[in-house]
């Protein structure tokens, strides 16, 4: 049963073959039984799922169908779940409890997907390797030695690992696609609004994004589905109709014009990677798109960008925390300043506390036009170069990251060569387009992603590409050895 996709499950279940209590029990022992070796997960909710699978149970008895219905899924931990610990991976919220649901948590129920728990992630997810959590690193299923990606490592080490099929998780700078890329997923970050973030606890408000998780495009265009949508309670969500995603999934590829942009190919391109892009760029060409080399030439500005916007609005976000209303409190604090300062200064992690001064700094009087304010200028360059390339082409395809998955440990000295794993992928964030990863080989038995942008609410062509490749390459069906 856990090795089934979400459409195999969906199918199963619409046959009678199985019901959702019984997949859910199967996957709960599993969970339990494999977990450990993986800390994937910081809360199981075996009582709530139990419930939720026999409601759906009840539900597909009366005749309601669906693709969610009765399918198993966890959620990212900073999605609020009511009555269940939100702890974002910190010590700062490890006591709290949401008093109601995220919006995307509230219209996957609603569909009948049954939650089996709550994902470890970085914490706040600020990081790329789920080493920041208050809860212990992650740990990659292809090898437990190194890191899953992150901040969505939890999610996607349970799915690559088959505790569940597919997951929700969020994308700031890559946080989606870069783990799904470590772990051979698909992992599919929506265009900016496409997806409500209300309920979503904020690190960038400008830059976060939640989407699926899970091992194919089809199953990514079920959660997708699930998820999408506008709502009224997020002021940045968008009032755009929901395409049905899993409809387009079999159209052909023929004449489509795919963009690969010189810039990726540098010297910082492990070229064991480029090798295997250029091996899908040739599968594509198989199915009958046409390749054209483009240039993003502001691309290596994006990473100095990103790095002073995202801390800055974090800097902010974060400000709610304060040991008052909330989350950790100090021990007999002498005075409101000494509050603030101990319940901070025990509550943040040190990648937090960096990020925090960081955009501080970058926001404070005789600073703002020299970084953010020149930071957001070099943001509409970023956006006017894919503004560019997309009158030229239909899709953009280029590696996911520079290099495979690194060994637990090995970038904690270094935070600035883990940030610059992020140098193909915040550059989507910034602009606000759809991109999605998908799984393309492996180097060092490591999974290695290639990466597809395209313009903005056009998901399903992503999906749609993704899913051709599927059809054409079992990179996606490899399962790693113990799970």
């Amino acid at each position: 049963m856990h090795q089934m996709t979400l459409a195999e499950i969906a199918r199963g279940l619409a046959d009678k073959k199985f019901s959702s209590e019984e997949l859910t029990k199967v996957l709960l022992a599993r969970i339990t039984q494999l977990d450990p070796q993986l800390n994937s997960f910081i809360s199981l909710t075996e009582e709530l799922a139990i419930e939720q699978a026999k409601a759906a149970d009840a539900r597909r008895a009366n005749g309601e169908s669906g693709a969610l219905l009765g399918a198993p899924i966890a959620h990212k931990d900073l999605f609020c779940t009511q009555g269940i610990r939100t702890s974002c991976g910190s010590k700062m919220l490890d006591n709290f409890k949401a008093p109601y649901d995220a919006t995307v948590v509230a219209k996957l129920a609603a569909a009948g997907a049954v939650t089996l728990g709550k994902t470890n992630m970085d914490e706040f997810a600020m990081g790329s390797a789920n080493e920041s959590s208050w809860y212990g690193a992650v740990k990659n299923p292809w090898n437990l030695e190194h890191v899953p990606g992150g901040s969505s490592g939890g999610s996607a080490a349970a799915v690559a690992a088959r505790l569940l099929p597919a997951a929700t998780a969020t994308d700031t700078g890559g946080s989606i696609r870069q783990p799904a890329a470590f772990t051979n997923l698909t992992g599919l970050k929506p265009t900016y609004g496409r997806v409500s973030r209300w309920g979503m606890i904020a690190y960038a408000s400008s830059l976060d994004q939640g989407g699926p998780l899970a091992r194919t495009a089809e199953d990514c265009a079920i959660l997708l589905q699930g998820m999408a949508g506008f709502d009224q309670n997020d002021s940045t969500s968008i009032e755009e109709p929901v395409p049905d995603y899993s409809a387009s999934l079999g159209d052909s590829l023929q004449g489509l014009r795919i963009g690969v942009p010189k810039e990726y190919f540098s010297a910082g391109l492990d070229p064991r990677i480029a090798e295997l892009i250029q091996n899908s760029i040739k599968e594509l060409q198989k199915l009958g798109a046409v390749i054209k080399e483009i240039s993003l030439p502001n691309m290596q500005h994006a990473i100095p960008a990103y790095y002073v916007i995202a801390p800055a609005e974090a800097s902010s976000n974060l400000s709610r925390f304060d040991g008052v209303r909330f989350g950790h409190r100090c021990e007999n604090p002498e005075n409101l300043i000494d509050l603030y300062k101990r319940s901070r200064g025990e509550g943040f992690g040190p990648e937090v506390q960096r990020r925090i001064m960081v955009g501080a700094y970058a926001l404070s009087a005789g600073y703002y036009d020299a970084y953010y304010l020149k930071a957001q200028k070099i943001r509409r360059l970023v956006k006017n170069d894919f503004m560019a390339a997309f009158n030229e082409v239909d899709i953009i395809l280029g590696p996911t990251t520079p290099n495979p998955a690194w060994k637990l440990g090995a970038k904690n000295s270094d935070p600035v060569a883990a940030y610059l794993e992020d140098v193909y992928t915040i550059t989507a964030n910034l602009a606000g387009l759809p991109g999605l990863s998908m799984p393309a080989g492996f180097v060092d038995g490591l999974p290695v992603g290639v990466q597809l942008l395209a313009p903005y609410f056009q998901e399903g062509r992503l999906l749609n590409v993704a899913h051709q490749y599927q059809l054409n390459t079992d990179w996606h069906t490899r399962t790693p050895t113990g799970f």
